[in-house]
């Protein structure tokens, strides 16, 4: 599995370019807590990279979720606004928040592999 990962902590997989799976990093989840609430984005709405595209809130804080690459929302994941807590449960899977069909796949090349990421959590 190809995930690359940002600075703001979210995760995507980009395997398929036409419908990459973004989500908020294990450190993230850890941060924040356990979450209560998700503000998705709109399906068919295009964002910026570095843009905010939703909203995660936990009973301790509030943060915002942003677009790791810019693209198009193809897909968001209703379970997940059914149950926020799958944020915390399983982050990486079935806690994911939205899927993206690539703009710039090239912006790819920006984020980091989970080896950097890990360094650059470790020390946030």
């Amino acid at each position: 599995m190809t995930v690359k990962f940002s600075k703001e902590h979210e995760w995507i997989n980009a395997a398929d370019a036409a419908a990459a799976v973004v989500g908020i990093t294990v450190h993230a989840q850890d941060a924040l807590g356990d979450v209560v609430f998700v503000d998705l984005p709109e399906v068919g709405k295009t964002y910026s990279q570095g843009e905010v595209a939703g909203v995660v809130e936990s009973v301790k804080a509030a943060a915002d979720v942003y677009m790791p690459v810019a693209g198009e929302i193809v897909e968001v994941n209703e379970a997940l606004r059914a149950d926020p807590s799958l944020a915390n449960s399983d982050p990486l899977g079935a806690g994911w928040f939205f899927k993206v069909k690539l703009s710039d796949a090239g912006q790819l090349a920006e984020l980091m592999d989970e080896t950097t990421y890990s360094a650059f959590a470790a020390n946030a």
